[in-house]
């Protein structure tokens, strides 16, 4: 099965399902003499696991990671590094009833036809367990990144209809101490309470509800992102529509940017000091991105994610002779995805962010 990597100079590969026996991730291309803190990518990993709180599946996984190479005296050697993440808390059975049904907006039907075989297992390699190997990977390059001083944040800004106003110019550490205070992870503590309350009553009917997680880059340098198909836009399109349940991807003004004129639009630029010859937009409808390359300015974009499809209610389906059949959903399951995919989004924001960053150091050197 093709597909399973990401990144050029950074490269992951992912492997491992659902119910298989671990999932795991080799980053190759990984720097030498990163500090790797274990604890901080168990804290990274503890964001996205599942059965941390009434509003997320209550599947029990510690996602205990261990670090089988790559890794000597407590930084990266630059050699391969490989990252095993057991599975503890498998219930096979919960899905014996779907083994012959395609469960309406998964990708049972999908996989069967273009590989003649599926794992129906809580959907195998298809299942959003995926990304745990991500997060881990995710993690190694956040320690990367803050080396360079360049800071992630992620929240979940909208549940449904309910909409967290616009978190200003806050500092992302303050930003944080908020979000990890509420167990749907949004930065606005009175929109948190109304989400939280939104997906309880959800829950409740056995039904689910989509969202949004909105994210900002700080620190990035100018220069990143490569014409004229690896715009650094493009790259973190990808990324983002890469995950399980992503539907929509937009960046600076994004649609809304669709409805203005140019002369709104245009980020004019300003010279903040002439000393150094730092140049600034006053706006930045650009969303820090300009012709694909990173300009200095805040990177920003939102992520948006569709209803999980298990539900629990009878829905119609038909099954694999293409007889209609009744199919409800069993087992655990989210009701509400974003709360456990803030992890995810930084996760793979950081590794595009870091793989743009080595590719450009090549070109640096190239220049001079």
């Amino acid at each position: 099965m093709a597909g399973n990597s990401f990144g050029q100079t950074f490269r992951i590969t992912t492997f491992g399902e659902s119910h298989g026996k671990a999932i795991g991730v080799i980053i190759d291309g990984c720097p030498p003499n990163i500090d790797i803190d274990i604890d901080f990518i168990q804290s990274e990993l503890d964001k996205r696991k599942p059965g941390q709180s009434k509003i997320t599946t209550q599947r029990r996984e510690s996602d205990t990671v261990q670090i089988l190479s790559g890794v000597f005296e407590g930084k990266t050697t630059g050699t391969p590094l490989a990252m095993l993440i057991p599975n503890e808390d498998q219930r096979s059975k919960d899905y014996s009833h779907i083994q012959d049904k395609y469960r309406p907006s998964h990708a049972d039907y999908t996989y069967q036809v273009k590989y003649g075989i599926r794992d129906y297992r809580g959907g195998g390699r298809s299942s959003a367990r995926e990304t745990a190997a991500r997060v881990a990977a995710g993690a190694i390059a956040k320690s990367y990144l803050k080396k360079l001083g360049i800071e992630l944040f992620a929240h979940v800004s909208a549940v449904g209809n309910i909409q967290a106003p616009n978190l200003g110019e806050a500092p992302i550490e303050q930003l944080l101490a908020i979000r990890e205070k509420n167990i749907v992870r949004c930065a606005d503590p009175a929109t948190a309470n109304q989400m939280i309350a939104f997906i309880e009553s959800i829950r409740k009917e056995g039904d689910t509800v989509g969202g949004i997680v909105s994210a900002i880059i700080k620190g990035i340098p100018v220069g990143l992102g490569e014409p004229v198909f690896d715009r650094l836009h493009a790259d973190l399109g990808k990324a983002m529509l890469s995950i399980n349940a992503v539907h929509g991807f937009e960046y600076g003004s994004g649609f809304s940017g669709a409805k203005m004129r140019g002369s709104e639009h245009n980020d004019i630029f300003v010279s903040e000091d002439k000393d150094d010859k730092t140049i600034k937009t006053r706006t930045n409808f650009s969303g820090g991105i300009q012709g694909g390359i990173s300009n200095g300015m805040d990177i920003n974009f939102r992520v948006a994610f569709k209803p999980v499809a298990t539900i629990m209610r009878a829905q119609s389906t038909v099954d694999i002779k293409g007889q209609e059949t009744q199919i409800a959903g069993k087992g655990r399951h989210d009701p509400c995805v974003v709360p456990r995919a803030v992890a995810i989004v930084e996760a793979m924001a950081a590794l595009v962010i870091t793989d743009h960053y080595l590719r450009n150091l090549s070109v640096s050197r190239e220049s001079k």
